[in-house]
């Protein structure tokens, strides 16, 4: 294992931090100035905006579909202890009079990955990178419980970070979890779509063209108890394929459809007040996702190679 080296009062090299209560150094992990590097990568379902960290792993910004900004570090060794670590927008050393930013606690758990900021936390880290602050996680370590630091620098950042911009607004409006059990609601009564339903339908459909792993749909058809049992169940055999004929117009092949169909039999909510009736007049959609042969599959997305970013 290697040994990390320490924090010295330059901006190329590791400086030794003492705490001015116990004046012990903290082990700290930060790549050399001269050597920061932010690679952006990504495809429509994922952006990562990340910094090497020499000897440690890397620090990165991910953004999935659907979804803002997390902050997480990836390792390659284990010298982080597991518990309650305290991550901030620290101010550079070269920046005297500015004080670091407390973003709160992270918990410290094993892995390749061992933490996720919440979003808000990376948003700030984000703002601060902008402004020439560093993201900076203070805890302790494995052996020893020495303080330890790991922190990325925010040279070349601006540059990177607009390169990552471009990335995230490629990306689909969802990712597969937000939409792989979908409500379709007919609210109205009838069985045709309203266009709330019609714009679920396109969001969903974007992303089945955009993922051919996805490639089963079951749909259920549902309605409320207002008519007789024979009544109800036809009406949400219609629903079903209402939303059936949907996907099949916008690609999405006959053979990958599954058509269910229950009556009243199955209430999302109860059948209590008008407004829970036009709950479960609906037709719930499920995606699931099979393997697909590579010979059958060549355009199936891939994560685009890494693109390092050193200029200013």
């Amino acid at each position: 294992m290697r040994k990390p080296f320490l924090l010295l009062s330059c901006l190329s090299c590791a400086v030794v931090s003492l705490s001015l209560s116990s004046q012990l150094a903290a082990i700290t992990f930060q790549t050399r100035l001269e050597n920061i590097q932010w690679t952006i990568e990504g495809d429509q379902f994922e952006c990562r905006l990340g910094q090497a960290i020499t000897d440690f792993g890397a620090g990165e910004f991910v953004r999935r579909a659907g979804e803002q900004a997390r902050f997480r570090l990836r390792v390659g060794e284990h010298w982080l202890g597991t518990g309650s670590a305290t991550l901030l927008a620290a101010a550079a050393p070269w920046q005297p009079g500015r004080g670091d930013i407390n973003l709160g606690r992270v918990s410290i758990g094993d892995g390749e990955v061992p933490f996720n900021s919440s979003q808000l936390q990376a948003a700030r880290l984000l703002t601060g990178l902008l402004d020439g602050r560093s993201p900076l996680i203070r805890h302790h370590t494995r052996q020893g419980g020495e303080v330890l630091e790991v922190r990325l620098l925010p040279a070349r950042f601006a540059k990177a970070y607009s390169k990552y911009l471009t990335c995230t607004a490629a990306l689909l409006p969802v990712n597969f979890e937000q939409i792989k059990q979908a409500q379709i609601g007919f609210p109205g009564g009838g069985a045709e779509l309203d266009a709330a339903a019609q714009n679920r339908l396109k969001t969903i459909v974007q992303f089945i063209q955009a993922d051919p792993s996805v490639n089963r749909v079951t749909l259920d058809g549902h309605a409320d108890n207002s008519g007789d049992r024979l009544t109800n169940r036809e009406l949400s055999r219609r629903r079903g394929l209402a939303v059936m004929a949907y996907l099949q117009s916008n690609g999405v092949p006959e053979e990958q459809i599954t058509l269910r169909f229950h009556g009243e039999r199955y209430p999302l909510v109860p059948n209590s007040s008008a407004r829970n009736r036009a709950k479960n007049r609906r037709v719930t959609l499920h995606l699931e996702r099979r393997p697909v042969p590579v010979a059958a599959n060549p355009a199936a997305p891939a994560v685009a190679a890494a693109t390092p970013d050193a200029s200013s």
